[in-house]
């Protein structure tokens, strides 16, 4: 529902939710309408520039979103390993490594990925990592990035966007 929410918030659009008890809901999407033309994606990048075999760690409260990241960074040629929250990323850690990190920033119940950053670079204080939301980019998200986080992608992922900014943050 973050994705949704926030792609429609990006497209200037608007969601109408309307519920009845005992009859279900219906969420009602609007956004507003153009007739331009979608520019063309010329510049591409190649997938040989983004593919890697380093070790990654996919941090996410949401499994479906756990799951399309390790199958496009496994399509990609990365080993990757995913936790379901802060918590059980700092317990992988302990006994595991991982040339970067995949971080959701919201995640319920427990530390969200800025409280897991901070925890994570006190025990591996050069750890790489980027961050991933559905939502927009917030003053977290920031303070997180000025830890140390390398790129912000936004939600929902496209397997260039994740492997460029995977693999920029990895050459730094």
């Amino acid at each position: 529902m973050a994705v949704v929410w926030g792609t429609v918030k990006d497209l200037n659009g608007f969601i109408d939710v309307k519920t009845k008890p005992g009859a279900g809901t219906t969420f009602s999407l609007y956004i507003p309408i153009t007739r331009q033309k979608l520019p063309k994606k010329e510049n591409a990048v190649p997938i040989e520039k983004y593919m890697g075999d380093e070790k990654i760690l996919i941090i996410d409260d949401v499994e479906e979103q756990r799951d399309i990241a390790a199958s496009m960074l496994e399509k990609l040629g990365y080993s990757v390993s995913v936790a379901s929250s802060g918590e059980e990323s700092l317990s992988f850690l302990s006994q595991n490594k991982a040339d970067i990190l995949v971080l959701d920033m919201i995640m319920k119940p427990g530390m969200d990925g800025l409280e897991t950053y901070n925890k994570v670079i006190k025990l591996y204080p050069k750890q790489k990592a980027i961050i991933a939301s559905g939502y927009s980019e917030t003053a977290r998200v920031k303070e997180a990035q000025r830890l140390g986080v390398g790129k912000y992608i936004k939600k929902p992922y496209t397997l260039e966007n994740l492997g460029v900014s995977v693999r920029a943050e990895l050459n730094k």
